[in-house]
């Protein structure tokens, strides 16, 4: 029999979470794809634009995900995303993203929502593929530019 995944969710962090998420870590050779959560939680409370959240596992902090979204022009792009190291290969980051999805499509005038990438070995643009993202030729600071249609 196969095990159930636990209902994965989208937590904002708290004066009481934010230490979990901030010792979340990826594994050492994906250091380089993704800034640590700590930075990225102290960049989104100086950015009107971001939404940020941790990603849990039941009550288990997983992942933490951020989103830039500008509802003014509208542009809607996954900023920052991780899963654990420990919670790797486990459908976590693809029911995560699934939520994140749903969520954008709520948001006024949505019509796609755009991540990038470091090339480089263990990226996670095959993760990306899965999900429909599609390569759309642009490259903003070294990153591949994906797209993935609402």
């Amino acid at each position: 029999m196969r095990n159930k995944i636990p209902k994965i969710t989208l937590k904002e962090i708290t004066a009481e979470t934010v230490l979990s998420i901030m010792n979340l870590n990826v594994a050492e050779n994906q250091k380089c794809f993704v800034a640590p959560n700590a930075n990225s939680i102290a960049e989104a409370y100086f950015s009107k634009e971001a939404w940020f959240r941790g990603i849990y596992a039941g009550e288990d902090p997983v992942g933490f995900i951020m989103l830039y979204a500008d509802v003014k022009k509208p542009e809607y792009y996954l900023w920052r995303f991780m899963i654990d190291k420990d919670h790797q290969g486990k459908g976590y980051g693809y029911q995560a993203i699934l939520l994140v999805i749903a969520h954008v499509k709520t948001l006024p005038g949505a019509n796609e929502l755009l991540t990038s990438y470091e090339p480089g070995d263990g990226n996670p643009s095959q993760f990306y593929y899965k999900l429909g993202f599609e390569e759309t030729g642009k490259w903003e600071n070294g990153e591949k530019v994906l797209r993935l249609e609402l």
